[in-house]
């Protein structure tokens, strides 16, 4: 996608962009006349009073036209740009919204956030400068060169020399410019990626006090995208001594040439002065447009950037006629196999077949790497099968309306997530017109209510970014009662209680039984005593299942589950 083809996400703001170029032209008008005024109360050696006021006045005139032409391009330009901005960062975010997991994977998490700031700010710093000296430069440059052909067409001679020079020189510093702009880029991703590991993991960091180690990790990143800048700059500021080179040598040709002929006496001072005026604004413009391919340069890789992410197809998406009813908490794994990459052959899950009916409370146990989120994680369509068929409610999870599955289908996450604002706030996230009532019921359910109702401003508590004050327990028994609100057909507890000790486990295991009796519920978990109660439990190991039973049945027949239940003793023991 080419830079101009992004602007037609300039929307409302596009009639900047259009008012921009003409108020422009005025500007340029004014310019360009000023130096004709000048000429002539140079060549009018005797002239009298009230022709110097009407010269005078009327370049002090195009002069005040002129900068209220500029300040009113900058103001529209400006306005346009950033309101192209705005529109492409709501529609990048949007874009990513409807990214699965697995085109977030393609794309690192920081080098999103590079791209819809630091590339974008590229892109709307080049429309500024394309909708002002796109038109100005080309106007300004023939203009000039008309005045110049109308004074003394002979000197014209001196930019037949002067402009292939500087065309060829731009083309020279645009191509070898490029490739340095696009390493440059992705070292603010890798710096950008720095700074939010670090940021996240801050309290990791102090606790192991690697703090030194970290600042001197950000210190090689930061020097990295310094080095790199610097190799990129260097080549660009090329562009001025080139500029001021072949300016300067045009105006001392023309002095030459012109200072004979004002000798010889076949010019007129005035007329000198004003050949050079133009002379200089005709290699200004080139200069401006220079500028802006150096600009063009420096957008390319960020507009390639941002098309990636315009461009890029969701993995998951809603089919044409989409079911929007999920009939019950039912759900049937059909030889279900899957891969991150989508490899046949380097399966994560195989052959996974299971039958739950709507309301079982279904425990899954299994080591470390045995595909158990991996497995809930296919339920509300985070990711697609790679082969097999998953049904829910007697349904392909395909032939239902995204939102409408995930809708009813509620998780509760090993890592727990609050977002800014209020705890009250924090559980409507799970139903936005939940009543006060609502909202004690399910914390009541989470085993939540007595510590929300202990702080001092109880569920007004604002938790700050990621919920900093309340503790890891707390955050888990918050992110439950969220997920309750929801009232789904389906809730995965992945882990959810693992931070919480035993007593306040069995309570919210026992509220869940009560709260939500109908819906289907699915709760990894380490501990056996945590799944022993459930309808069934599913043994996974290496992304097979190894069993499916209650918890007598996986005792007699089960060796896996029976090691793991009696290391578990022994160590209550």
């Amino acid at each position: 996608m080419k830079l101009t083809k992004l602007l037609r996400y300039a929307g409302e703001y596009k009639k900047y962009l259009l008012l921009c170029p003409l108020v422009m032209i005025g500007e340029v008008a004014m310019e360009n006349l000023i130096p004709l005024m000048v000429a002539k109360l140079i060549n009018e050696e005797s002239a009298e009073v009230s022709q110097v006021l009407k010269y005078g006045g009327l370049t002090v005139l195009m002069a005040l036209a002129s900068l209220a032409f500029g300040m009113l391009g900058a103001y529209l330009a400006s306005k346009g740009g950033m309101g192209l901005s705005r529109n492409l960062r709501r529609t990048m975010f949007d874009q990513v919204q409807r990214f699965s997991f697995k085109n977030i994977d393609r794309f690192s998490t920081a080098s999103l956030v590079t791209r819809l700031t630091t590339d974008v700010n590229q892109v709307q710093n080049t429309v500024m400068m394309l909708v002002r000296m796109a038109v100005r430069a080309p106007i300004t440059f023939a203009m000039a060169l008309f005045f110049i052909l109308r004074l003394k067409p002979d000197m014209s001679v001196v930019l037949l020399v002067a402009i292939p020079l500087l065309a060829t020189g731009i083309i020279i510093i645009m191509r070898a410019a490029f490739p340095k702009f696009q390493i440059m880029m992705k070292k603010y991703d890798a710096l950008n990626a720095s700074v939010q590991e670090n940021l996240i993991g801050i309290r990791v960091v102090k606790a192991f006090v690697r703090a030194s180690h970290e600042k001197e990790k950000f210190a090689a990143s930061a020097d990295e995208l310094t080095a790199t800048q610097r190799a990129a700059e260097k080549v660009v500021l090329w562009n001025g001594p080139m500029m001021q080179l072949i300016m300067n040598g045009c105006i001392l040709a023309i002095l030459l040439l012109g200072g004979r002929k004002y000798v010889w006496g076949t010019m007129q001072l005035g007329d000198l002065n004003a050949v050079i005026t133009y002379i200089t604004r005709v290699l200004f413009s080139l200069m401006m447009l220079s500028f802006l391919f150096i600009s063009f340069v420096l957008s390319r890789a960020s507009v390639a950037r941002i098309t990636e992410v315009l461009e890029e197809e969701p993995e998951i998406t809603s089919p044409d006629q989409p079911v929007t009813q999920v009939r019950d908490g039912s759900i049937e794994f059909d030889h279900v196999g899957f891969s991150y990459t989508g490899d046949k052959d380097n399966l994560v899950l195989t052959d996974i077949c299971l039958s739950i009916r709507s309301g079982e409370t279904i425990g899954v146990i299994g080591g470390t790497g045995s595909a158990k989120t991996t497995l809930v994680s296919l339920i509300p369509r985070l990711y697609d099968v790679t082969s097999g068929r998953l049904l829910v409610g007697g349904r392909d999870i395909k032939e239902y309306d995204i939102h409408a599955l995930r809708d009813q289908v509620a998780m509760v996450l090993q890592k727990n997530v609050l977002f800014s604002g209020s705890i009250k706030e924090n559980l409507r996230w799970g139903n936005e017109n939940a009543t006060d009532e609502e909202i004690a019921a399910a914390c009541r359910a989470a085993a939540a209510d007595d510590f929300i109702r202990s702080f001092p401003e109880g569920y007004d508590m604002d938790l700050g970014q990621g919920g900093v004050n309340v503790s890891g327990g707390q955050k888990q028994r918050l992110c439950i009662a969220r997920a309750l609100l929801k009232k789904p057909r389906i809730m995965i507890l992945d882990d959810a209680t693992s931070a919480v000790d035993t007593a306040t486990d069995a309570r919210i295991r026992d509220a869940l039984r009560t709260f939500m009796p109908e819906t289907t519920k699915i709760i990894i978990a380490q501990r056996i005593t945590s799944v022993m109660d459930a309808d069934r439990i599913l043994v996974l190991d290496e992304g097979r299942v190894m069993d499916f039973g209650t918890h007598d049945e996986l005792m007699e027949r089960s060796e896996i589950y029976r090691e793991v239940f009696t290391s578990q003793q022994k160590g209550v023991a």
